[in-house]
């Protein structure tokens, strides 16, 4: 008996190997590392910090996505990737908050981070995973209810937070008036706050994946546990996030680095944030991805247009708040180049997510959006 609680423990220890690294690496930057990015002439020295908080910061993403896995497995879709989601997306608004209350003022800042996570998750993440799921399986079936219900609610969300503003006229550059701001905070986090109550109840079936068919039987979609070892709830959901925070609490210490090499080479300094958001997006980038290796291609749905969702819907509320309460100046309105790039998104979205099926050319477009955008930041 003593043997096998022991051995439970050890397996325990090893299974959570990532979060204890990301803790160690966490408190080592916390008390020493600052010193370390003071100088980063060296670029031996430099070189070995970016590896060493890159290879952390990805191996604790794994860590995420499994605890993801796990709870998709107990609750089913589309709670799984909802809790995945949420917390993902709560922490980035988070990160957002902290930086507007205690340091300097940047009224794009929160602007251009939406704009760049929708780039990331709507082109970058959707193109790859439809494009390697295409090549794997040749075509792809998702719950097309769902897919519209999304569209649906991020369409009027994104044109009338992100866009708008740059066209009316009672404030200046993009920036929401107070009548306005007070609008689009009770208009996002109303509507967001619907589409949540009709996912987790009276049409969460349009969430999850579709009966597929297996020779002449419909069969619906089953978890395959895998490799899983699976807990209870609460315990998936705790280490979740505690796997999640020292991602969170590194990237800042990656953002110096990664500030420190734009610099160097002279590149656009929207390449910084551009960077640092595929590092905190990366656990629903990979969660995604195995997704749509395993046929699950519901649930890279419910992940790359719930992240894009719940990126506007609870970031612009809570920006809008701080800056009501605050004074501090926020500008949501994007530039003209950034609005078509969007605007385009937005329809290519609506136009491949129209038929219940998807194959490589959705995957290819959506791509080569994505690299529209990276060029376009160094345009």
């Amino acid at each position: 008996m003593a043997q096998g609680t022991e051995s439970k423990k050890i397996d325990f220890f090893r299974s959570e190997m990532a979060l204890w690294i990301g803790i160690i690496t966490t408190l080592i930057f916390l008390f020493v590392g600052k010193g370390w990015l003071v100088d980063l002439s060296s670029p031996l020295k430099y070189g070995l910090l970016f590896l060493w908080l890159f290879l952390v910061m990805l191996w604790l993403s794994f860590g995420v996505v499994r605890h993801a896995d796990c709870l998709a497995v107990i609750l089913g879709e589309p709670y799984g990737t909802l809790i995945l989601t949420l917390a993902v997306i709560s922490i980035e608004v988070i990160m957002i908050s902290a930086v507007m209350l205690t340091g300097e003022n940047n009224p794009a800042l929160a602007r251009d981070t939406m704009f760049s996570v929708l780039m990331i998750v709507l082109n970058g993440m959707m193109g790859l995973t439809l494009l390697i799921g295409g090549l794997r399986h040749y075509e792809q079936e998702y719950n097309l209810s769902g897919a519209r219900a999304y569209l649906g609610v991020l369409f009027p969300l994104a044109v009338l937070g992100l866009v708008i503003p740059r066209f009316t006229t009672s404030a200046p550059g993009g920036q929401p008036s107070g009548l306005l701001a007070i609008y689009l905070l009770i208009m996002s986090a109303g509507l967001y706050a619907v589409f949540l109550l009709i996912q987790t109840t009276r049409h969460s079936q349009f969430f999850r994946q579709p009966a597929f068919r297996k020779g002449d039987d419909m069969e619906e979609d089953d978890h395959d546990h895998g490799d899983l070892v699976i807990r209870s709830v609460g315990f998936h959901a705790v280490f979740l996030v505690l796997t999640m925070l020292p991602i969170v609490l590194l990237s800042k210490n990656m953002a110096k680095l990664v500030e420190h090499g734009i610099s160097t080479l002279q590149a656009p300094q929207a390449l910084g944030g551009f960077l640092v958001a595929i590092l905190v997006l990366s656990p629903e980038g990979l969660g995604a991805a195995k997704a749509a290796i395993a046929n699950k291609l519901q649930r890279t749905v419910n992940i790359a247009l719930g992240s894009a969702l719940a990126t506007i819907g609870l970031t612009i509320p809570a920006v809008l708040g701080i800056s009501l309460f605050t004074g501090r100046t926020i500008e949501l309105g994007l530039d003209p180049v950034d609005i078509v790039l969007l605007i385009l998104t937005l329809l290519v979205s609506v136009v491949n997510f129209g038929t219940s099926r998807t194959n490589v050319l959705q995957g290819a477009v959506h791509l080569i959006l994505f690299i529209s955008y990276i060029i376009l930041i160094f345009d």
